[in-house]
Order: structure tokens, then C-alpha cells, then sequence
């Protein structure tokens, strides 16, 4: 069902899960201070290597827009292609957009932020998810989705202000998903860095709550 970028479930779909195969969960809440949109694929069995490969370049995708410095009043439409490029590598591709603005305990979906053709240029302050996927009809579908803040980047440059994106949802990938080997060093080193975050920023949170369980989990799921 998953291979379906935005599935509703039905009596007629729904069915029960498994160990042995891809599960994508789009998950969000609406707070007074904020609406979060985030999605996470896993595999709680043995993934093939296409599932593999196929999770490792979304995650590269996301890693490079992610992690990307622009020049200010850069339209998302122009660097979007660095969340595909390490599927088109491969000859695959996703058929939705990259990413959409978030609305403040407003849409999850806020237009005029994002990185389609009739989207605003990107300014600072502003939300907008980064979520590319693939999905193979009848068997899967991956997609990682993040709310990213654009924020001022510190460049050597002083002419005119760069721009990149600080990521807020701080949430584990799936190990037993990723193949290292495709990696790049500076991707592991993001990946790395990103774990220490959701390490300071939640750990003390759920060992405030109690929720040890959890916390174990959360320690385990963000080993560099």
C-alpha cells in the first residue's frame, strides 16, 4: 500500500503487517506552537538489495538538500534536483514534489513555501518538509520525510548571505536500511552529527518522562 504516495486505508486494503516487509508510516500533529509532518520507512525483517539501495539513495537525497548552501532568494524549484540526484544515478525518480511548506497550527501542506515551479523564493525563516521516496507499484514504498528551518549559512564570503536548512524533526532513520558502502564522507559525517542532536535533544526528554524503554531504543537507533 505504500507504493501509493499518499494511501488511505479501506476494509477493503487494509491488511496485516509483517516482519517481512517495507513499512512507511506519514505521521504529524497540529500543537499550539507548531504542526510537525514527518515520515519514516523501516523493515523489521531482511530487506533485499533493492529495498536497501533504494532507502540508502532517498536518504542521500535527503542528506544532500539537507545539507545544501545557496545563495538567498534561490527558488526551491532550482536545487530540489540534489534530493533526486542520487536515484537518477540509478534511473530512478519519484512522482510527487520534494517538499512543502508547513503552516504554523495552520496546513500541514502551506503553500507558498516549497520546491515546485510556483513556489516563492526560499527566505530565512521559513519551514518546508524535504521528502523525496520511490515507489515500486505492487511491492513498496520509501519515503523519508523532514521538517527542515531555512536559516542563514556561515560562508568565508561576506558579499551577500547564503542560505541552507537546519533540520527540526529529530527522529532516528532505519539502520537495518541503510548500505553504508554508498555513502560519501561527508554524508556520514552529517549523518553522524545529525544523531548527536536527536541524542541531546530527546534522550534527557524521555529520561524526564521515564520512558526508559525508549530511551534505550533512541540510544541504540542513533549509534554513529
Amino acid at each position: 500500500n505504500a507504493a501509493l504516495a499518499h494511501y488511505s486505508p479501506s476494509n477493503g486494503s487494509s491488511r496485516t503487517l509483517s516482519a517481512r516487509e517495507m513499512y512507511l508510516f506519514d505521521t504529524g500533529g497540529q500543537y499550539l506552537d507548531g504542526t510537525t509532518d514527518i515520515t519514516r520507512t523501516v523493515h523489521w525483517g531482511e530487506p533485499t538489495p533493492l529495498q536497501k539501495e533504494a532507502y540508502t539513495r532517498v536518504l542521500m537525497g535527503n542528506i544532500d538538500l539537507s545539507r545544501l548552501v545557496f545563495p538567498s532568494n534561490t527558488a526551491g524549484r532550482t536545487v530540489e534536483s540534489f534530493a533526486r540526484r542520487a536515484l537518477w544515478d540509478v534511473g530512478l525518480n519519484y512522482g510527487h514534489g520534494t517538499g512543502h511548506g508547513i503552516g504554523n497550527f495552520l496546513s500541514v501542506h502551506e503553500w507558498p513555501v516549497g520546491f515546485q515551479s510556483n513556489n516563492v523564493p526560499l527566505e530565512a525563516g521559513m519551514f518546508t518538509s524535504i521528502e523525496p521516496g520511490y515507489y515500486r507499484d505492487g511491492e513498496f514504498g520509501i519515503r523519508i520525510e523532514d521538517i527542515a528551518l531555512v536559516v542563514e549559512a556561515q560562508t568565508e564570503s561576506e558579499e551577500e548571505p547564503f542560505l541552507t536548512f537546519e533540520v527540526v524533526s529529530l527522529v532516528p532513520y532505519d539502520r537495518n536500511l541503510i548500505d553504508l558502502s554508498l555513502l560519501s564522507p561527508e554524508q556520514i559525517r552529517y549523518l553522524n552529527s545529525y544523531y548527536e542532536r536527536i541524542r541531546a535533544h530527546v534522550g534527557p526528554e524521555l529520561r524526564r518522562q521515564r520512558l526508559e524503554e525508549a530511551y534505550a531504543w533512541l540510544q541504540e537507533s542513533t549509534e554513529p
